[in-house]
Formats: C-alpha cells, sequence, structure tokens
C-alpha cells in the first residue's frame, strides 16, 4: 500500500496520495502537481481519483491541473455546486485496487465539507484512516467564520454535529489526516504534530470536550484573520482555477526595466532580510522575506499588475515562484537581473528604513516624538504583552489603518522578531511616511535585553 503525505510549507497546507494494486488517489492535491504523478509513478500506479474535501480558501486547488495529465476523476461535496467535478454524497464508496474510500459528510468549516474514510478490504473491515480535510486538525478543529457572520452560529453547530456524529465515534486508533498542519490560518492553534489519531484527540482536543452549547459560544466568539486573497480563493476553486500546465517562466529584467515597470505600476517585491531591506531599497517596493511570502503576499498583492522580485543573489528562485502559483498568482512575471546589486549599480535612487536594538527604543519610551506601532497578531500582544505605550495594528491591516499612524511622528514598528516589522516599514514608507524605524529583534529581542512587557 502507497501512503504519503505531501506538505506545502510555510502554508502549513498537507496533500496525501494513496494507493494499492496498481492505481492511486490523490485527496486536496496543490496546483504544482508534477510530485503526485511522480509518487505514482514510483510505484507503477494509476492516479484514477482525486478527492477534494472542500472548497480551499487560503490556496489555489490542483485538482484540475492533476486530472488534466491523468485522466482521474475529480470528486467533490454536493452541498455547494462547483463548475468541474462530480458531486458524492454521504455513504458514497470508491474502490482504488483493494482500498476502499468512504465518503463521510461533514459541514461546518465550510457547508460541502467531506471526510473520506479509508479502509484496505484485503486486510480487514475495519477504518484505517480519515482524510477530514479542515473539519478536525491536531488539537483544533477547523474555522466557522467563512461563510460569513450571518452563518457562524449555524456552521458552528454544523461542525459540532458533524465531529460528534461521524468523526469521534470511529474506532479509537483510526489515523487522523488532516488538511493543514500547525502555522495554518484555517485552525486558531493548530498542534505541532505530523499524526494523530481518533483516540488522541478525543483525550486531548479541549475542544472535543465541550458540549454543543460551550463549543457554538466559543467558535462565535473565536478571532482569526481572513487575508483578504480569500475571497479569489474561494471564487477560482468553486468555479475551477486556470490551467498552468506549466510553471512560469520567470524573465530577467535589467534595472532600468524594472524602473520602468515600476512606473507602469508593477508590483516590485523585495524578498531579502529585514537588515538587507533597510540598508538599501529599491523606493516603492515592499519587503516580504522568503519564508513569509505565502502568509502575506495575500495582503497586499493583486492579480493583475506583473510582479517582479528583488533578491540579492536570486539564488534557488524555484521555491518562490511556487508560492505565487499556489495562491493563484500567474501575473508573477520575473526578477531584478544581477540582484539589487545591479540596482545601485546603475546609479539608481535608492531608499533606507532606519533600524533600532531594543537599548536605543528603551532610551525613547518617554519621547512624545516617538510613536512605538506593535503589528504582532492580537492574540500575541495579549497573551505575551507589549512594550509599554505601543499601539497596535495587525501588519496585514495595515494599509486599511494609515490614517491612525501619526506621519509627523517618528514611526518605530516591531513585531516579535524583525521580519513582518520590516514589511509594516516597508508598507509606511510607500504610503509616504518619512521616518519609518524597524525595531530589530522585535518583542523577543527587547526581552532577550531584560526589558519588560506589559499586559492590559
Amino acid at each position: 500500500m502507497l501512503f504519503e503525505k505531501i506538505k506545502s510549507e510555510i502554508l502549513a497546507h498537507n496533500s496525501y496520495i494513496v494507493g494499492a494494486g496498481g492505481e492511486a488517489a490523490v485527496i486536496d492535491p496543490r496546483r504544482d502537481c508534477r510530485i503526485y504523478a511522480s509518487a505514482a509513478g514510483r510505484e507503477n500506479m494509476k492516479i484514477t481519483k482525486i478527492f477534494e474535501t472542500h472548497k480551499n480558501e487560503d490556496y489555489i486547488c490542483g485538482s484540475r491541473e492533476l486530472a488534466r495529465p491523468t485522466g482521474a476523476e475529480i470528486l467533490h461535496g454536493s452541498r455547494e455546486a462547483f463548475g468541474f467535478g462530480t458531486a458524492v454524497r454521504e455513504g458514497e464508496t470508491f474502490r482504488v485496487g483493494p482500498l476502499e474510500i468512504e465518503v463521510l459528510e461533514t459541514p461546518g468549516h465550510t457547508a460541502e465539507s467531506i471526510s473520506l474514510l479509508l479502509r484496505d478490504r484485503s486486510v480487514s473491515d475495519d477504518p484505517l484512516m480519515i482524510f477530514t480535510g479542515d473539519a478536525l486538525f491536531a488539537g483544533e478543529v477547523g474555522r466557522t467564520d467563512l461563510a460569513g457572520e450571518d452563518r457562524r452560529r449555524e456552521m458552528s453547530e454544523f461542525l459540532y454535529a458533524s465531529l460528534h456524529e461521524k468523526i469521534l465515534p470511529l474506532p479509537a486508533g483510526v489515523i487522523v489526516c488532516p488538511a493543514h498542519g500547525a502555522g495554518s490560518v484555517c485552525g486558531g492553534n493548530i498542534s505541532d504534530r505530523e499524526y494523530t489519531t481518533i483516540g488522541y484527540e478525543a483525550a486531548t482536543n479541549r475542544l472535543l470536550s465541550m458540549d454543543e452549547e460551550a463549543f457554538v459560544e466559543y467558535k462565535m466568539g473565536e478571532q482569526l484573520y481572513e487575508p483578504p486573497y480569500f475571497e479569489m480563493m474561494h471564487r477560482l476553486n468553486r468555479y475551477g482555477p486556470p490551467l498552468i500546465y506549466s510553471l512560469p517562466y520567470l524573465r530577467a529584467y535589467s534595472a532600468r526595466e524594472v524602473r520602468s515597470l515600476l512606473e507602469r505600476g508593477a508590483q516590485i517585491v523585495d524578498i531579502r532580510s529585514p537588515t538587507s531591506f533597510a540598508g538599501g531599497h529599491i523606493p516603492g517596493t515592499i519587503n516580504i522575506w522568503r519564508g513569509g511570502l505565502p502568509l502575506y503576499m495575500g495582503y497586499y498583492l493583486n492579480y493583475e499588475d506583473p510582479i517582479v522580485l528583488v533578491d540579492d543573489f536570486n539564488l534557488d528562485l524555484g521555491p518562490v515562484m511556487r508560492h505565487f502559483v499556489r495562491l493563484g498568482y500567474d501575473n508573477i512575471a520575473g526578477y531584478l537581473s544581477g540582484g539589487f546589486a545591479a540596482w545601485f549599480k546603475q546609479g539608481e535612487r535608492m531608499e533606507r528604513t532606519g533600524t533600532w536594538s531594543p537599548s536605543d527604543l528603551a532610551e525613547h519610551l518617554d519621547d512624545p516624538s516617538v510613536y512605538i506601532l506593535d503589528v504582532r497578531e492580537i492574540g500575541h500582544r495579549e497573551k505575551e504583552g507589549h512594550i509599554l505605550g505601543s499601539h497596535h495594528i495587525y501588519v496585514g491591516y495595515l494599509e486599511d489603518h494609515l490614517a491612525e499612524v501619526p506621519g509627523e511622528k517618528q514611526v518605530v514598528v516591531h513585531c516579535d522578531a524583525g521580519f513582518k516589522g520590516s514589511l509594516a516599514a516597508s508598507i509606511l514608507q510607500k504610503h509616504g511616511f518619512g521616518h519609518v524605524i524597524n525595531l530589530l529583534g522585535g518583542t523577543i529581542g527587547w526581552e532577550a535585553a531584560n526589558y519588560p512587557l506589559v499586559k492590559a
């Protein structure tokens, strides 16, 4: 039997391929999907079934892309219309060689969510594992707010019923295979465990021990950020994302071509470290470090204007490009040839952002000309504490709250380490704020230097 979990790092997306007897099925594939065909090919298997557990909100689903070369059938839930594939319902079963996959309708995260119960009939009639999509995670359950506030109570009630009537009654040893791991925005606090079981979750997952009233009230009050690109993912995954056939070709642009593109509205993304960006960067660019691209590009980039990357040495841009493709940014166009050095060698104009250490900020805590802006998630601020006198705007929502930041003051931005702070500093500078400083080390460095965080 073939079983392989395929992880998309940073997005914390899990997809799976299972197979036996010369056939294989893929669950929740990503858009750059050659990896599944390669896995099946190594085992001399043909992919015949592709399952979508729900219309994902945080990445482009890859079922249409994978079905094109494999001819596999796409199967999805029936409670919402899709522009592609075949709807399946409670109790339907599908054979993949000796494996049997049974559909359980488990609405709550979305209306059409399904879970997939796997049995290996060549060994036993007992269920072996369940692919839960975004219904049940390790240590967490799916969010229920994405259908809109007017349906939040209804979806929370659906999810409670799905968990307690469909999933938890399964044998304790059934392996749980969720669509996301720790760090995903599709759940509040997913545990960092590669695998879990029904029995382990029943014993340790605090949300599963709540009665229905407590569970629904908890989900009603849950505060999770919703990146604006979710709306595009919802639309594309419902009606069918465009086929890309192959990964985009990244063109190398000269410094003068990049300047011309910028003047015509191109989106220039500097993927270097906060220190490199602070030392000098192209005016009007935003700074999203490599590891932060899947988390934050969806807040600040549109799907129309070309996107150009700026790095130091343009090393290993393949994984970077994949981040864009997985979120539907087919307008990724190219990169600055020669890296940022090519920009200053051409004598082009540069901008800089200031940097402070914790001791620098400590000396200015009482300075009325300094405005301290905390751009961490609100949950981090409330749990861990904040720097005395700081104000809060989450980095993803900063562009919508610029009027709250006093332009005449020296704005000192901080996060927990300095990376999101650099992104926020670049957004402020792009919008005309002339005195922006990033606190390198953020709250981690602040505490390491023995300065206190306070709690409200």
